[in-house]
């Protein structure tokens, strides 16, 4: 239940952050010379709010996103197909390491022969 809710809150975060972003004044490089380009009256005060909005969206997606995992049910962690690939991955190496690789075989003895034979 809580891992649900934790999945929604950051899902509503991330809807909010992304609008925060769009909302927010286009500062032209190295950031208009570090906000000096908003000090018209009462717009500073708009982009200090959507600066920290935006600062406590990305804290709180962060948040949410620990404390989702830690949430999680560990029953559901182990049965994932995650596990189960990696079971199936280590009986193929396991098979295969069994099995016996082919040897190149050995030229035969009459062709050594001949080749002395010929010098």
């Amino acid at each position: 239940m809580l891992y649900t809710i934790c999945i929604w809150l950051i899902l509503i975060a991330s809807v909010l952050i992304i609008l925060a972003v769009l909302v927010q004044n286009p500062k032209s490089g190295m950031a208009a010379n570090f906000g000096a380009s908003n000090q018209v009256m009462g717009v500073r005060e708009t982009s200090d709010f959507l600066e920290k909005f935006t600062w406590a969206m990305a804290i709180a997606i962060v948040a949410l996103s620990l404390l989702a995992t830690l949430a999680m049910d560990r029953g559901l962690v182990a049965d994932s197909n995650l596990s189960k690939d990696a079971d199936a991955i280590m009986q193929k190496m396991e098979q295969n390491a069994t099995l016996t690789i082919p040897q190149a075989e050995a030229p035969a003895e009459a062709e050594v022969v001949e080749v002395e034979a010929e010098n």
